[in-house]
């Protein structure tokens, strides 16, 4: 669910689907900007150069794609879990797309109850205190 606060920031309010939170989000958003070179021998020794200094950007992007795979690989088996074992489920607030806060929510029907009351707090003024992460 979107909301807006007093200031105008938006906000989602939803629930976590899977136990988990991706750690490399926006890995391509850290690669450096390639230049745009020539084809004479010295643009080519500077691309050089430049691939060696990007490799480890890419493996890192690599990374995150794999990562990225394997949730959606798992994201059915998380949902199947959490449908036949009854899994809680956790409620998260984020300001735009940075994660704010969380909270256990019990069930699919008293979550639901919980993002209704988190994201009706927020257009209010009543911001969650910030449980996830740090300025």
């Amino acid at each position: 669910m979107k909301v807006r606060d007093h200031t105008g920031q938006r906000w989602r309010v939803t629930r976590r689907w899977v136990p988990w939170r991706r750690k490399l989000k926006g890995a391509l958003d850290l690669m450096p900007n390639f230049p745009v070179l020539g084809d004479d021998p010295i643009s080519a020794v500077i691309g050089i150069v430049f691939l060696i200094i990007m490799i480890p950007f890419l493996i890192l992007a690599l990374i995150a794609g794999v990562e990225l795979l394997l949730l959606l690989l798992l994201l059915p088996f998380a949902i199947l879990a959490r449908i036949l074992f009854g899994r809680h489920w956790v409620v998260e607030a984020r300001r735009g797309f940075t994660p704010w806060f969380e909270t256990p929510a019990g069930r699919w029907s008293v979550s639901s109850g919980r993002v209704r009351d988190i994201a009706a707090a927020i257009e209010r003024g009543d911001l969650p205190p910030r449980t996830i992460g740090s300025d």
